[in-house]
């Protein structure tokens, strides 16, 4: 597979999805405008997608979106079959992203130690 076109399907599905969530099309009532798709990876032969998750409310909120996105599987696919001329429609698969979480957990650390830093050298002086 042509790594541009996969790149190409993978933006492609990313946006898709996340237009269904933000247009409330998918009725879950676990899935709301909160919930963000980070990032997708296509298999090479376009049999499959994995989606990953995030959710402003945090990691229950992801948690649940993760189920009820993966409970709307069947009609986000046939949405996207529509949508997307392709010969075969990928199968979806969703995880929780925890990226961001650990962005900002790294971000507390590295200024927890930066604070240390400045104490010890403005003891030194």
């Amino acid at each position: 597979m042509n790594e541009i076109r996969l790149k190409r399907v993978e933006s492609l599905v990313r946006e898709k999805v996340s237009t269904l969530i933000m247009n409330g099309a998918i009725k879950d009532p676990r899935v709301d405008a909160s919930v963000t798709i980070t990032r997708v990876k296509a298999a090479k032969d376009l049999t499959s997608a994995r989606l990953w998750v995030s959710s402003f409310g945090g990691d229950e909120a992801t948690r649940r979106a993760v189920k009820g996105l993966t409970s709307a599987a069947g009609f986000i696919q046939s949405v996207l079959g529509k949508e997307i001329r392709m010969r075969h429609t990928p199968r979806l698969f969703f995880s929780a992203d925890d990226s961001i979480r650990e962005g900002l957990e790294v971000n507390r650390l590295i200024s927890e130690a930066v604070a240390i830093d400045r104490e010890q050298h403005s003891d030194d002086a």
